[in-house]
């Protein structure tokens, strides 16, 4: 990606605001006689439909609202054939026909500026954000709509087909403001549990991972376009980083760590080194600057895909067990580094013309001798693992423990300690009856689990079966981390299966209920996860879930309210949850909720009742005994955008269940 490129790639909103103003000064022009001539009808057409080429250019957009931009182009083409036939209308047309055409430019103005964002926007806001962004969707179909119901078709002269195009672009938006969204629950629990966990635990660490995947922040060039776009997006709202912008940018730097990017502060321009900033005026060339580390390269090499990194970057990356490129994540041939001498004498020579000096390498004072080296790390972890089968339990205890915090360290350390097969006698481990041994293996399996190949080997190797055994039996502290164990391993959806078969589920609503507040939420976010497969949640409400989810509901100090309804709205969709969850006492709790907790609580038990509402209207009649109906126009009020979706359709659905 060029530096070009990367200062073009502005945050939508200033080419609209121009517009806007444009449109301020045509409209203050247009308000002197009650007819218009066809220029200006031709006119105001023809910029209408440059708006709709403009969007047609825009291109693919981010994936979590791909859906929603998607539809919302598909309809903006319908009314090619009608602004068409406005240029070709030449009457005089009244004022309120001219009023009809500004409105709806400017609805298709707000469009263009929303989809803009979702094209080329941060990805990280889009999610964080999601609630704003479905309303800025709802508000869009909503003025589409009211500006082409008040356009005057007659008087136009628009043809009966073109007429019936019309009437069905506006049946679709209708269809669309009343749609609910349907954002990826799954994503909506990880962004939850990451957003608000203090402590920084390997689990977390598991979530963040798919996070990146879903939101297809992997690359280095993913990740620097999203710095640029969350730039853009700071200095948008004034430079003023408030709690969920802090939330957002906390977010890219995680990903960042996960492709060994340098965190830096986002305000920073990332195109322009930190060896620059007291000469900012001197911009030194792209294809100057290595892309791992987006500093000018003083020993530039080849690696096999043909990409160009500075020596020292590239070996740390290939030393770390990395066998693909940084940059195009392809698999590298073979690993051999090839000096590009081309590139390094123009950089030699950029940098006499420009009296520019290059930085000089260093090994930092600090740095551990013990593990400077990747041959010393490789032996010192070679002899760690032989040491995990030794016959002095001591021994045995000492290796198990350095592994478990060399594991927790880098993504580096976790495929090093598994390609020196230290997976299997860690397993092996599991079985001691030393508590401390058993409270490091377990540990260092939850590290290790982070890396997925590292998830499929530790199952493999039969450890799902031990690890609930520590959960069954273990210290806190070992139980707490064999819960998160599990959830780590079932992020593949075929441990989920091997998890709820090996007996998994009972023990973590044991946690669960009897826990500490950090067991308990290592249990939710495991059974979270477990009860995405349809047979785990039966599974879950034999093990009798449903009771101590009722009790984190009903205790709001222990801050887990949200987390126990998420795992409620997914048991909703089973019959058997449906039957547990629907008993008078629970909806009594959620009618509750939705009368006096937080506006997040307020739009996640309306959610739940809307999930068992839709298939049993004896629910909703119920709700309505326990006087659900003022607190759902409450929320219809003031609540968050979601909730008063979610308590537009249950009202919707009450009206229905009462004429039964």
């Amino acid at each position: 990606m060029s530096k070009t490129q990367l200062e073009s790639t502005s945050f939508p909103g200033e080419d609209c605001k121009q517009q806007m103003v444009m449109d301020g000064e045509r409209d203050q022009e247009s308000t002197g006689s009650n007819e218009s001539s066809p220029r200006e009808e031709i006119d105001i057409a023809q910029e209408i439909l440059r708006v709709i080429e403009s969007v047609a250019r825009l291109g693919d957009y981010r994936r979590s609202h791909k859906k929603e931009c998607y539809g919302l182009v598909r309809r903006m083409k319908l009314l090619l054939p009608f602004l068409e036939e406005i240029k070709d209308f030449d009457g005089p047309i009244s004022d309120a026909g001219m009023a009809s055409l500004s409105s709806l430019k400017k609805a298709l103005v707000l469009a263009k500026k929303l989809l803009t964002t979702c094209n080329e926007g941060s990805k990280i806001y889009l999610v964080v954000e999601n609630e704003a962004v479905m309303m800025r969707f709802h508000n869009v179909h909503d003025k589409l709509w009211k500006a082409l119901e008040a356009v005057p078709l007659d008087e136009f002269e628009i043809s009966d087909e073109v007429k019936e195009q019309v009437e069905l672009m506006k049946v679709q938006l209708r269809r669309a403001k009343r749609r609910t969204d349907t954002q990826d629950i799954e994503l909506a629990m990880d962004m939850m549990v990451v957003l608000t966990k203090k402590d920084d635990r390997n689990a977390d660490r598991a979530i963040i991972e798919r996070l990146a995947k879903k939101l297809e922040l992997l690359s280095v060039e993913d990740l620097e376009i999203e710095t640029v776009a969350m730039r853009n997006l700071v200095q948008e709202r004034g430079n003023q980083i408030t709690e969920s912008t802090q939330q957002m940018i906390d977010l890219l730097n995680k990903f960042k760590q996960i492709v060994g990017m340098e965190v830096t502060d986002v305000l920073d321009d990332p195109a322009v080194p930190r060896m620059l900033k007291k000469s900012p005026s001197l911009i030194i060339p792209h294809e100057f600057l290595c892309p791992i580390t987006l500093e000018i390269m003083s020993d530039p090499v080849i690696v096999a895909s043909g990409q160009t990194y500075e020596r020292e970057s590239i070996q740390k990356w290939i030393d770390s067990s990395h066998r693909t490129c940084p940059k195009t994540r392809e698999t590298l041939a073979h690993l051999s580094l090839a000096p590009n001498y081309a590139l390094k004498n123009l950089i030699l020579q950029w940098c006499v013309n420009n009296n520019f000096e290059l930085p000089e390498k260093h090994v930092p004072a600090s740095a551990d001798p013990e593990t400077s080296s990747s041959s010393e790390l490789q032996e010192k972890v070679s002899s760690l693992v032989k040491d995990l089968s030794s016959s002095q339990l001591e021994t045995q205890r000492k290796a198990v423990k350095k592994i478990r915090m060399l594991s927790k360290e880098n993504p580096e350390n976790r495929i090093l300690i598994a390609s020196n097969g230290g997976i299997p006698p860690i397993v092996q481990l599991l079985s001691y009856p030393d508590s401390k041994i058993l409270e490091h293996a377990v540990t260092a399996l939850l590290n290790l689990s982070i890396d997925e190949n590292n998830k499929r080997l530790i199952t493999k190797e039969g450890a799902v079966p031990a690890i609930i055994e520590v959960l069954n039996s273990g210290t806190t502290e070992a139980r707490e981390n064999s819960a998160a164990a599990l959830f780590s391993l079932s992020m593949l959806d075929e441990n989920k299966v091997t998890i709820g078969l090996s007996d998994g589920i009972p023990p973590l609503v044991e946690l669960l209920q009897n826990g500490t507040v950090r067991g308990k939420k290592d249990a939710a976010t495991a059974l979270f996860n477990l009860s995405l497969n349809h047979s785990n949640k039966g599974r879950a409400i034999d093990a009798g879930i449903v009771t101590p989810l009722l009790q984190l509901i009903k205790d709001r100090n222990l801050g887990m309210v949200d987390e126990a309804l998420s795992i409620c709205l997914l048991l909703a969709s089973h019959p058997e949850g449906r039957n547990e969850i629907g008993q008078l006492s629970f909806i009594e709790t959620l009618v509750e909720l939705m009368k006096d907790g937080t506006p997040k609580n307020k739009e996640c038990a309306t959610s739940v009742l809307l999930e068992l509402g839709s298939t049993n209207s004896s629910f909703m009649l119920a709700a309505l005994q326990f006087g659900v109906y003022e607190h759902l126009v409450e929320i219809l009020k003031s609540g968050t955008n979601r909730a008063q979706r979610k308590a537009n359709s249950l009202l919707q659905l009450m009206s229905k269940a009462e004429h039964i």
